[in-house]
């Protein structure tokens, strides 16, 4: 049955940014597709809450309170994961986000954050990873959830817009070296439901604007990602590798514009 190609039974995966949003709905469906699933982020007790969740569905969940931004938790992670479930075969780096801020007023700070947070821990867990899968499972997948602020442009999001721009190329040089024993892909998301997304949401004009400005006339949900996350780490996808996956609602234009100031001469 097709079907089957889509099922994770036996398998070990880690979700980074598991507490909520995309990440648990990611985390969840790897769960109903057949995995044990490992989740990581800084927020224990809403992990606990997410682990209750996947147990609920017969599969076993293991908590790893872990701030990815520190290259010793993040090779806890992995050791903890071979150690206490026997393996790893998928890793999905979900991990990421940064505000919105015009470039003029974006410091050296948070733009060099903004890569450590959205490229440099990816790729460090993903290295890690990589190795534990081929040592423990012969193969695996690893999925990068990505942002279309990746390639459109937006205004307030030159951070965010380069590093995930950096995270798809990342990708894309990490599955020619890392084929054929681990695949690894990355889905690039449109505006999804989530608590990022709240401040257009909740407020009735820029909502209708929002929807008006994205063809499938609705903001995306998480489940929308999981199971496009689902379909890259399973053997679906087994001839897959190195692509960059747009799940968006069919945009090609943001759906709606944050305003800068404009440029002007300095006064005095």
């Amino acid at each position: 049955m097709i079907l089957d190609h889509f099922r994770l039974d036996g398998k070990v995966a880690v979700v980074t940014g598991a507490s909520q949003g995309i990440g648990r709905g990611i985390a969840l469906g790897l769960a109903e597709a057949g995995a044990d699933v490992v989740l990581a982020s800084r927020t224990r007790a809403d992990l606990e809450e997410v682990a209750a969740s996947i147990v609920a569905t017969g599969r076993r969940a293991h908590v790893v309170e872990t701030d990815v931004m520190h290259t010793d938790q993040l090779e806890r992670l992995v050791d903890e994961t071979v150690g206490t479930l026997g393996r790893l075969d998928v890793l999905v780096n979900n991990a990421g986000g940064t505000g919105p801020r015009p470039a003029m007023e974006t410091s050296e700070r948070m733009f060099e954050k903004a890569l450590r947070f959205n490229v440099t821990a990816p790729f460090l867990l993903s290295q890690r990873a990589a190795r534990a899968m081929v040592d423990t499972a012969g193969e695996g997948s690893i999925v990068n959830i990505s942002s279309r602020s990746s390639d459109m442009v937006m205004t307030s999001f030159v951070a965010y817009g380069t590093a995930k721009a950096a995270l798809n190329m990342m990708t894309r040089n990490l599955a020619a070296e890392l084929a054929p024993r681990v695949r690894v892909n990355a889905i690039s998301v449109g505006g999804v439901a989530t608590q990022g997304l709240a401040v257009v949401l909740t407020d009735d004009a820029l909502r209708a604007e929002y929807e008006a400005g994205t063809p499938m006339r609705r903001p995306g949900r998480p489940e929308d990602i999981a199971c496009a996350a689902l379909y890259l780490a399973s053997p679906a996808a087994s001839w897959v590798t190195g692509k960059v996956l747009q799940v968006d609602g069919g945009v090609e234009a943001p759906a709606i514009a944050v305003p800068v100031p404009p440029l002007e001469p300095s006064v005095g």
